[in-house]
């Protein structure tokens, strides 16, 4: 593994450390996720996509296709939800 050195502003660096810490990671974790980013996808990324996947999976597999179309609500109506 290489290290690579960075010049920022204090108040960038401020930013980035307390980003950081709200997210439970470093600053050099911060910047190397964000470079593997720019090469492709992140592990973010990835569970990102794994989940979104999952999620269609499971709408497939409940999904009736024999019920017919749900008639969309008309203004009225919208509005007469709003009023009671």
């Amino acid at each position: 593994m290489k290290n690579i050195t960075l010049k920022v502003d204090d108040a960038t660096y401020q930013r980035a450390r307390i980003r950081a810490a709200e997210a439970g990671t470093s600053v050099s974790a911060m910047v190397r996720d964000f470079l593997n980013s720019e090469g492709g996808t992140s592990d973010r990324d990835g569970q990102r996509s794994e989940a979104l996947q999952a999620l269609f999976r499971l709408a497939e597999e409940q999904a009736d296709y024999g019920l017919k179309p749900v008639k969309p609500l008309s203004r009225d109506e919208i509005y007469n939800e709003r009023l009671r």
